[in-house]
């Protein structure tokens, strides 16, 4: 029987849709004020569901909000450690309560969250335990992260079996402030066990290499999606400096961690949220999604551009579509991947599709 500590950030990840990169500090408050809502206890709900080892594990679940409240639910075997003055939760409520299941002699702590909550995690238990994260956050850059909910809930049957290889993996510093404004500063911050198996444990972010041949593949790229862009339809431009070069090309500006809209080479709007993106999608009939994988993950929604929600995704449709990367990190990459929060809107998304490597050059990726 294994003792698996379980902890859910119950703000984490709620900044994504709303354009505000990130909930670290009180920048949730802001998120509740433009319509956030929350998305961790869904994510953890999804875990849960899928354990299939539940005869052979116990779990210690944080109080209320922070787990108790989702696990009662699941018909698991479980008991409460720690304690809440309110449902206002903090870092400092994580912190101590993995100190407490850390006093209990968990096996493995698995916890619902970001880098932010990985940060905090790791403050307490450095490399005393092993630990997995179920992805809920807004970037996810660490690697202490399996690829989706449902990986995690693998991870941990298969860690529950004794079949899985415990590896450090990299838990990174994000600058939420600078990300905000467009600048992507990444440190690492340490290290965390994780129990891995190959496949449901996504890899860190590998940065862009700004060399010339990059550059001159990008704009490669993008001089071939301008010359290639419908009349009459709006273009989504993702995050990213693959798509900021695609807005050079046209001679717009470009949020690089955000979503912008262009109309017939013209930009409607920009640093988009959901809430802005379905409006336009009121108004313009043909719309086309322009999107680039993060190098070293292969993500294409569900990391840092969670503007594209699942109900933004549903209403473009697969078919329009445009994946764009460079030569150098599609040969990085075994494949794409998704994790939308929506198991519905992920499958719709799995399969083969184009991606756009140079100018009249395209690729075939798998979606997984």
């Amino acid at each position: 029987m294994k003792l698996i500590g379980f902890i859910v950030n119950p703000i984490a990840g709620m900044g994504g849709a709303v354009g505000l990169k990130g909930t670290d500090g009180n920048i949730y408050v802001e998120a509740l004020k433009l319509g956030a809502k929350s998305v961790a206890p869904e994510k953890a709900k999804q875990f849960l569901s899928n354990i299939k080892s539940e005869g052979e594990l116990f779990i210690l679940a944080a109080p209320r909000c922070m787990g108790e409240n989702i696990v009662k639910n699941f018909g698991i075997e479980y008991s409460v450690v720690g304690s809440l003055g309110s449902e206002a939760t903090s870092a400092e409520d994580t912190k101590r309560i993995v100190k407490e299941m850390l006093n209990e002699n968990i096996d493995l702590i698995v916890f619902v969250g970001g880098d932010g909550t990985a940060r905090d995690i790791y403050d307490v238990i450095g490399l005393k335990k092993p630990v997995i994260g179920v992805p809920s956050g807004v970037k996810m850059f660490s690697s202490v992260f399996a690829v989706n909910a449902r990986a995690a809930a693998e991870v941990v049957d298969a860690f529950v079996k004794g079949n899985v290889d415990i590896e450090e993996k990299e838990v990174l510093d994000i600058n939420e402030e600078a990300f905000r404004r467009s600048k992507l500063e990444v440190k690492l911050y340490g290290y965390l066990k994780v129990p891995t198996v190959k496949e449901l444990v996504q890899l860190g972010k590998e940065p862009t290499r700004a060399s010339e041949s990059q550059r001159e593949n990008q704009r490669s790229i993008a001089k071939y999606v301008v010359e290639n862009m419908d009349k009459d339809t709006l273009y989504l431009l993702g995050p990213g400096t693959t798509t900021r070069t695609i807005a050079d090309e046209l001679k717009v500006k470009k949020t690089l961690l955000g979503v912008d809209a262009v109309h017939d080479g013209k930009l409607v709007d920009e640093d988009l949220n959901e809430r802005g993106i379905m409006k336009l999608l009121e108004k313009f009939v043909k719309v086309k999604i322009i999107v680039s994988p993060i190098g070293g993950q292969g993500f294409i929604f569900g990391r840092g551009n969670q503007e594209f929600s699942p109900k933004v995704i549903r209403s473009v449709g697969k078919k329009n579509i445009v994946i764009v990367a460079t030569r150098g990190k599609v040969s990085k990459l075994r494949c794409l991947r998704v994790d939308t929060g929506d198991v519905e809107v992920d499958d719709m998304l799995k399969g083969y599709i184009k991606v756009i490597t140079n100018y009249n050059e395209e690729t075939i990726m798998k979606v997984v």
